[in-house]
């Protein structure tokens, strides 16, 4: 399992509301093969973290044009950085 991690700046705590409820209905954008993702905000200092998960590392390199290339408008913010990681170890409690 994959996840490309990507940590946003400036965020406006109304756009990402309205963006979490929209993906409900939509899934992920077109050309994005996630199985997947997780967004986290603190509205203290104005970030996001949107964890976006994959079964292979072809898979996230594959969805990697089509999220790099999102229109500023439908993120949360501004992005800050780009990790790509293989997950090594997930629990659940």
């Amino acid at each position: 399992m994959y996840a490309r991690v990507v940590r946003f700046t400036d965020v406006d705590p109304q756009h990402i509301e309205s963006r979490a409820e929209s993906r409900d209905e939509e899934g992920p954008p077109e050309g994005v093969s996630a199985t997947g993702f997780q967004i986290l905000h603190d509205a203290d200092q104005g970030t996001a973290v949107v964890i976006q998960l994959f079964e292979t590392a072809e898979d996230m390199a594959a969805s990697e044009t089509a999220l790099s290339g999102m229109d500023p408008g439908e993120t949360p913010g501004t992005r800050a950085s780009v990790d790509r990681c293989e997950i090594k170890m997930e629990m659940t409690v």
